[in-house]
């Protein structure tokens, strides 16, 4: 579990919670039903009329990428191709088949795959082809996921300011008891502080986070292509790893100075 997320999210609610409490506001007073369906459920059907179910259906285990990100352990998959080019050059091409497939030893699935390709017999040029495609059609999924919460955080706002107009008409046609007025615009902007609110708060950051992950995992997943390629190639053990730390160099250097 990524507990800076969880931390990130809730520390986000309790700043803007403590500090209308600070300016003499009431927790209750911020619970409020009708806001609550307007600007929630709007925004739940709001997004399922613009997506296909197909895409809708994906939306919890999306949610379960953004507490539980897989680990880019871009390290320790330059160190596994730096083993199976030696080998390689060693013992052949084929020789890779079973080692990719020998118990008690864990390759990155699209290592695997790659390495397939490439002891199948296929060309270099179709199996470099082939992987990007495969990498597109991933950056092609992860994009709707994306999507979904991107839309929720443009719905959320308007919703709110729906929610609020509502909520002054239904004051405006009732003016004879000035002294609920108060209480009742209160009410009605509470729509907008909950569209804003989910919106800013979760649904875009939300958005943002998948993106970044998205963009690790396709740039492991390039790092993978250029190593299966260079396998291929039969290049020199030495050019492989200067390579493959182009891919990360930067968070080589943080570390260290961490």
């Amino acid at each position: 579990m990524d507990l800076y997320f969880i931390v990130a999210i809730v520390g986000a609610f309790a700043c803007v919670l403590v500090g209308f409490v600070m300016d003499g506001g009431q927790l209750h007073s911020l619970v409020e039903i009708s806001p609550m369906l307007i600007v929630f459920g709007g925004t739940i059907f709001a997004v399922a009329i613009s997506f296909p179910s197909s895409v809708l259906k994906k939306v919890l285990k999306v949610l379960k990428i953004v507490i539980f990100p897989p680990k880019e352990d871009r390290e320790k998959i330059m160190e596994d191709i730096k083993t199976l080019s030696m080998k390689a050059r060693k013992d052949g091409l084929l020789s890779l088949d079973t080692e990719i497939h020998s118990e008690g030893i864990e390759y990155d699935p699209f290592l695997v795959n790659g390495l397939t390709l490439v002891t199948d017999g296929l060309d270099g040029e179709l199996i470099r082809k082939t992987l990007e495609s495969r990498i597109e059609n991933i950056e092609y999924r992860h994009s709707k996921g994306i999507a979904v919460f991107e839309s929720a955080g443009g719905y959320a706002p308007t919703l709110g300011v729906l929610g609020t107009v509502m909520g002054l008409i239904h004051v405006l046609s009732n003016l004879s008891e000035p002294a609920s007025l108060g209480p009742k615009i209160a009410i009605a902007f509470i729509a907008t502080m909950y569209g804003v609110g989910s919106a800013n708060l979760l649904w875009l950051p939300i958005a943002s986070r998948l993106r970044e992950i998205d963009e690790e995992e396709i740039l492991t997943k390039s790092m993978i292509v250029e190593g299966v390629i260079m396998i291929y190639n039969g290049s020199n053990v030495t050019f492989v790893e200067e390579r493959m730390r182009g891919f990360f160099e930067d968070e080589a250097k943080e570390r260290k100075e961490e």
